[in-house]
């Protein structure tokens, strides 16, 4: 099965293409606006999500042809290279507790939030299903593509700080297009940098799985919906030190566990091995 390891991969050539596909879109955004998707932003946000997808293909592609693309999206499947079930446990249920976490914050700090919010059940199944997709088309490329030619040469946490770099300025115009000024853009960095950080470890030891990337990034999007808000209140925007800050802190947590140089080797496996 395809596993990006051959020495022709060019993460430069991928981050570059990214970008040449977005910045088509970036500039359509500007001109035509349209709502309504999932966390109210602008479609050509979720057409831009395809386009690592679109890079990985063609460089894939380029490299290996028709069965190199097919090995490729197969990977989106992937969750039988999770040899052990333990790992099941964090991919479910870490960025539950996270939100649970900033939740708490709020309210230990005594920051406004909703009450009495509504979660309409069928909606959101469907919404799951859409940023699913979505993650995908991001997934097979940051992690599908890119994670294993970086890790070849560089360590676990150089490859996730990289790749988190470039995701986060990936993610710039839409948040300048969101009216956030500079202060809330450094947080939001910080916030995805770490969270590239918690899929690369998650990937490392998950005998490379991509749908545990996929899974991850639909479950971190899925929070910030369910997170509660109103029309005019929503906490995880109002106070992103809080809401950054905290994955920010699990991202650290794992580096001390499982190590800088491969995200995989933690410091006390006889403790549940």
């Amino acid at each position: 099965m395809y596993t990006s390891t051959s020495s022709n991969k060019s993460p430069l050539k991928f981050f570059l293409l990214v970008f040449a596909l977005t910045i088509p879109l970036w500039i359509i955004e500007t001109m035509v606006e349209v709502k309504g998707l999932p966390l109210d932003v602008p479609v050509t946000d979720f057409i831009v999500t395809f386009t690592p997808l679109i890079a990985a293909i063609v460089l894939v592609y380029q490299e290996e042809g028709t069965i190199g693309v097919q090995s490729l999206l197969k990977r989106i499947f992937d969750f039988s290279k999770i040899k052990q079930k333990i790992w099941y446990l964090p991919l479910i249920f870490l960025m539950p507790i996270i939100y649970l976490l900033i939740y708490g914050v709020m309210q230990l700090f005594r920051l406004p939030l909703p009450v009495g919010v509504e979660i309409p059940f069928l909606q959101n199944a469907l919404i799951s299903v859409v940023i699913f997709i979505g993650a995908t088309g991001e997934e097979v490329g940051w992690s599908g593509y890119a994670v294993d030619a970086m890790q070849k040469r560089w360590s676990a946490l150089t490859t996730a700080i990289t790749i988190g770099l470039v995701w986060a300025v990936w993610h710039y115009p839409s948040i300048i297009q969101q009216g956030h000024g500079l202060i809330w853009i450094l947080w939001a960095t910080l916030g995805t940098v770490a969270m590239r950080i918690l899929i690369v470890w998650l990937y490392n030891n998950t005998g490379k799985s991509v749908f545990v990337c996929i899974f991850f990034h639909t479950l971190a999007n899925m929070g910030r919906i369910l997170f509660p808000k109103n029309q005019t209140h929503n906490p995880l925007v109002d106070y992103p030190d809080i809401h950054y800050s905290i994955i920010a802190i699990a991202a650290v947590i794992v580096i001390f566990l499982w190590g800088s140089k491969t995200l995989a080797r933690y410091r006390y496996r006889y403790r549940y091995t």
